[in-house]
C-alpha cells in the first residue's frame, strides 16, 4: 500500500510524499472546491469541520448540516466516489460542537489468486468519523480540537486485513472586522494541524504506515462593495507533515532504480512530524508546500460565483488545476456546485462536485410560520 517504483531518472524528477488513507485529504465540498481548494480562513459554513472547525463559533447561524458528493476518476470509472456529511451546533456565542462522516468507495474490484484465477468481487472502502469542540478565546480568536476514527477495509483480499487508526486535529481561527471607509470588511486567518495520530497497518501490525498529517495555513479578506455585492479573497498553504524516505536497489537485470516509500513508518509519529520539516534541503522543503487561491463573489448573500487555482510543485505530485463554482442560498437551504479543470492528469479533471446544505434556523422559522 502507498508504494511507488520509478526508474532512477524519473525519481530524480519526482519526489512525491506518499501516505496511507489518501482520501482524508480530498476536498469534500463544492464551495471550497470552486475556489481552488481553500478553506482554512474562509467564512464558516457547515463543512468547516474539514477545513478548520475553530471557524464554527464565528458563524451567524446556530446550527447547520451539509451533504456532499464527489465522483473520483469519473473519466475512467463510475463507481468510485467520496460522500461527506458534516454538521455543527453552537452552544451560545462562545462554543460549538460538530461532527462529520466521510466515506470513500473504491468501487467493485475483481479478486484473483496468484495464478490469475478470479475469486469473486469485493468492495474496498476508506471511511472516517470525527467530532470536534470549538471555543472562543477572545472576541476575535478561537481554537478547536477534533478526534477522528479511521478505518480502511479491502474486503476479501488475501493477506490484507482491515486497518484502524485514531487521529486528532488542532485548529485555530482569527476573524476581525475592519473599517474601510464606510464599509465593514473582515480579515481572517486560520491554522489547522490535521490527522495527527496513530499509524495504520493492513497486515495485522507487521508493516505500518503514516496517516496524511497535514498543516494548513490560510488567510482571507472579505469586502462589501455595497449593500448587495460582496467579494472575498482567500489563500491557503499546505504541507504534509510526513517524512520523505528513499530506498535504492537494483533490479534483476542490474539496472539501478529507486523505490519511493514516503509512508513507511520507521519513526514515531511525533518524531516523523519534526523530521518532515528537516529531511531535505531548504529548497526541497519549500517544494513540499502546495498553494491555493480562491475568489468568491456574492450578490445579496444569495447568489455566488467562485473561481480558484491550486499549485503543487511538479516534483511533489504536479497537481495544477483551475476550479470554477456557483451556488445559491435560500432561507433554509443552499446548493453549491464546482468544476475542476486540470492541465495535467488529475483524478478530478473535468469533475463536478455537489453540496446540499441546510440552515437549521431557517428550517425552524419556516416550520413555525
Amino acid at each position: 500500500m502507498a508504494l511507488m517504483t520509478l526508474t532512477a531518472s524519473a525519481a530524480d524528477q519526482m519526489h512525491p510524499i506518499i501516505t496511507s488513507t489518501p482520501s482524508q485529504i480530498i476536498t469534500p465540498d463544492a464551495r471550497a472546491g470552486g475556489m481552488g481548494d481553500v478553506g482554512a480562513a474562509s467564512e464558516p459554513d457547515a463543512n468547516s469541520q474539514y477545513w478548520n472547525p475553530a471557524k464554527y463559533v464565528f458563524s451567524d447561524k446556530s446550527a447547520g448540516i451539509s451533504l456532499n458528493y464527489t465522483p473520483w476518476m469519473k473519466k475512467i470509472v463510475d463507481d468510485i466516489n467520496l460522500l461527506y456529511l458534516a454538521g455543527y451546533y453552537k452552544i451560545g456565542d462562545m462554543q460549538s460542537v460538530s461532527a462529520s462522516l466521510r466515506y470513500f468507495s473504491l468501487g467493485d474490484v475483481t479478486v484473483t489468486d496468484a495464478s490469475g484465477n478470479e475469486q469473486g468481487n469485493t468492495s474496498p472502502y476508506e471511511m472516517s468519523f470525527d467530532v470536534a469542540y470549538a471555543r472562543k478565546l477572545s472576541q476575535n480568536w478561537s481554537a478547536a480540537v477534533a478526534l477522528r476514527y479511521i478505518r480502511v477495509d479491502f474486503g476479501q483480499v488475501e493477506t490484507m486485513y482491515p486497518g484502524n487508526a485514531f487521529a486528532a486535529d488542532v485548529a485555530t481561527s482569527y476573524m476581525r472586522p475592519i473599517d474601510l471607509g464606510s464599509r465593514d470588511a473582515r480579515l481572517s486567518f486560520g491554522l489547522n494541524l490535521s490527522n495527527i495520530g496513530t499509524k495504520i497497518s493492513y497486515d495485522e501490525g507487521n508493516t505500518n504506515y503514516y496517516l496524511p498529517a497535514n498543516m494548513r495555513l490560510g488567510a482571507g479578506f472579505t469586502y462589501p462593495i455595497d449593500d448587495y455585492n460582496k467579494v472575498s479573497i482567500y489563500v491557503d498553504a499546505n504541507k504534509l507533515m510526513v517524512p520523505s524516505t528513499y530506498y535504492s536497489y537494483a533490479d534483476s537485470l542490474g539496472n539501478a532504480s529507486v523505490n519511493i516509500a514516503g509512508s513507511k513508518a520507521d519513526d514515531s509519529v511525533i518524531s516523523s512530524i519534526f523530521k518532515s520539516f528537516s529531511d531535505g534541503s531548504l529548497s526541497e522543503e519549500l517544494k513540499e508546500i502546495a498553494f491555493a487561491g480562491g475568489l468568491e463573489y456574492s450578490y445579496n448573500n444569495q447568489f455566488f460565483v467562485r473561481t480558484g487555482y491550486f499549485y503543487e510543485n511538479e516534483e511533489k505530485g504536479n497537481r495544477k488545476f483551475w476550479t470554477f463554482g456557483a451556488g445559491f442560498k435560500l432561507t433554509m437551504m443552499a446548493f453549491d456546485v464546482s468544476y475542476s479543470l486540470a492541465s495535467q492528469t488529475n483524478p478530478l479533471d473535468q469533475t463536478l462536485r455537489f453540496s446540499l446544505s441546510f440552515d437549521i434556523d431557517g428550517m425552524r422559522n419556516f416550520l413555525n410560520n
